[in-house]
């Protein structure tokens, strides 16, 4: 099998007046930078896909986001999108409330504090990474498959349009590092690309990361999901 490479790309800002830790609650959608943030990721991987990358395989999250982020792209390369379970964001006990230092101070909230490292709050980076991993195997095997034999420069290439935590775990697994972490020190901006790229063999050769749209940052909302 040729080499194959899989982008982990990160939705857009979300529209979130009330700086609430969204999690997978529906109906929270791209704000109108995050839209714009979408756009530019897709002129992004048009214009990667006409130097020669042959892009053949893209999926989302099921949240709103994630389908809105990766619509743009679906319509620049012409690819349908496919909803990937997998690459949901983490489970959070937080999930809708607006996470202070007051509120993290109450006492109903303890319990839920107690083990950062796995995390206590939610669903364990180990099962983030694991999952994560899983969807990333696959779509490297999907995105060969649906080349069809036309491998471009660099092998196939797959898009998931996943989420901040989930896409972090990944690559700190991928690079044999601990999972715990602070989260205040993320290396995945909002429509960042995490780029996992494989070897023929399905090896994890390289991890890659760049910021198609950084001009876009400044200013953006900065609440996570999870």
């Amino acid at each position: 099998m040729p080499q194959a490479t899989v982008h982990l790309l990160r939705h857009g800002e979300v529209h979130n007046p009330d700086g609430v830790l969204y999690g997978r609650l529906p109906e929270f959608h791209l704000s109108e930078l995050g839209q714009e943030m979408a756009r530019t990721l897709a002129e992004h991987f048009r214009q990667r896909a006409a130097r020669g990358a042959r892009i053949t395989y893209l999926a989302a999250s099921p949240l709103e986001r994630a389908q809105e982020t990766a619509r743009p792209t679906s319509e620049a390369l012409r690819l349908p999108v496919h909803t990937d379970q997998r690459i949901i964001e983490a489970e959070n006990y937080f999930e809708g409330i607006k996470v202070t230092q007051a509120e993290l101070r109450r006492p109903r909230h303890w319990p839920h504090l107690i083990n950062p490292l796995r995390p206590s709050w939610g669903e364990p980076y180990k099962q983030q990474a694991a999952r994560m991993a899983e969807a990333a195997r696959d779509a490297r095997l999907r995105a060969i498959e649906l080349a069809d034999g036309d491998f471009g420069a660099g092998g196939p290439e797959a898009i998931l349009v996943s989420h901040q935590l989930p896409i972090w775990a990944a690559r700190l697994s991928a690079e044999g590092r601990p999972l715990w972490h602070d989260p205040r020190k993320r290396e995945c901006t909002l429509t960042s690309v995490t780029s996992l790229v494989f070897a023929d063999d399905g090896s994890l050769l390289r991890v890659e990361y760049n910021e198609p749209a950084a001009s876009l940052l400044p200013g953006a909302a900065s609440t996570p999901g999870a």
